[in-house]
């Protein structure tokens, strides 16, 4: 195996957030959908998280318009940080300085909303000739062993590309990428085909594409040639499948916890499950859980 297939060749990492948010209404109106907050961090800071765990040592988000707010959260709080040290707040000082000097962060605008794909085309010149990971933040996944870091280590031992991938249920695979696959063991796949958002009746199997991928940097050159696809956007799926002439693409069933906080439910969802891994909340959390859900199964 050649050097660069190996893990540490893996430094860099894009975060594409331009996106609307428009399933999270109203609230995204003001707010960036990725900065709603899961108990007490935005949404992705999380990812974030799940990338330098991983040992991505630099980031580039593709923002669009009314992101400011990310910015200024992975940025210095000079006011705020006075007035901590005026009351002597070194616990909270130390969080806000934590988040601000925690990675190398780069912003890129994706001018348009001509979907995933151009977005991630967005980052050429940052990623360069070296292979790089995608994270959405839309999803948000909770493991033992980041999703990211397993997805490493299928490429250290095979190359190519790698992507996550999860089951869902029949009826829900026509809001997914889905893949057609050849089993080589029980959590990796040999990947043979992509299509983005299937009909349920034609739809290869019910693996869908979760927000995770290990790209090479031969992706640009086809996604500057990718049609528009579904939606009248540059699909990424769409790029993928083109990839499979040139070389192998990998898909992960990875272990943990997957949460879609780019929807309400799911949001709410990741909200509950992060409360109740909180120490300092899981049982008075719990224990309000329980007695609401009593009295709602009474009618109360």
């Amino acid at each position: 195996m050649s050097e660069k297939k190996g893990k540490q060749c893996v430094k860099k990492a894009v975060i594409p957030v331009a996106g609307l948010g428009t399933r999270l209404l109203p609230a995204t109106k003001a707010q960036p959908k990725e900065m709603l907050p899961i108990v007490d961090r935005p949404a992705v800071h999380y990812v974030v998280e799940e990338a330098l765990y991983s040992g991505i040592e630099s980031l580039l988000f593709v923002t669009g318009r009314g992101k400011r707010a990310l910015e200024d959260y992975f940025d210095y709080a000079v006011e705020l940080e006075q007035k901590l040290v005026e009351k002597g707040d070194w616990e909270s000082l130390e969080l806000v300085r934590e988040v601000a000097e925690c990675a190398r962060i780069f912003y890129v605008r994706q001018k348009l909303p001509r979907g995933l794909g151009d977005a991630v085309l967005c980052a050429e010149h940052f990623v360069g000739d070296q292979p790089f990971a995608v994270l959405l933040a839309d999803d948000i996944i909770s493991a033992s062993m980041p999703c990211l870091a397993q997805i490493m280590q299928v490429y250290e031992e095979r190359g190519g590309a790698v992507i996550a991938v999860r089951e869902v249920p029949p009826e829900e695979v026509s809001s997914w990428g889905i893949v057609e696959v050849e089993e080589v063991t029980s959590r990796v796949f040999r990947v043979k085909s992509l299509v983005e958002k299937p009909d349920p009746r034609s739809a290869p199997s019910n693996l869908a594409i979760v927000g995770r991928y290990l790209l090479p940097p031969s992706i640009f050159e086809i996604l500057k040639t990718t049609p528009p696809g579904k939606g009248g956007e540059v699909q990424l799926t769409d790029a993928l499948e083109r990839l499979l002439e040139r070389e192998e693409v990998w898909a992960l069933r990875f272990e943990g916890n997957h949460f879609e906080v780019g929807t309400k439910l799911g949001y709410l969802k990741a909200n509950i499950a992060f409360a109740l891994g909180r120490q300092e909340l899981a049982s008075d959390l719990y224990a309000f859980v329980k007695e609401f859900l009593n009295d709602f199964q009474r009618g109360g």
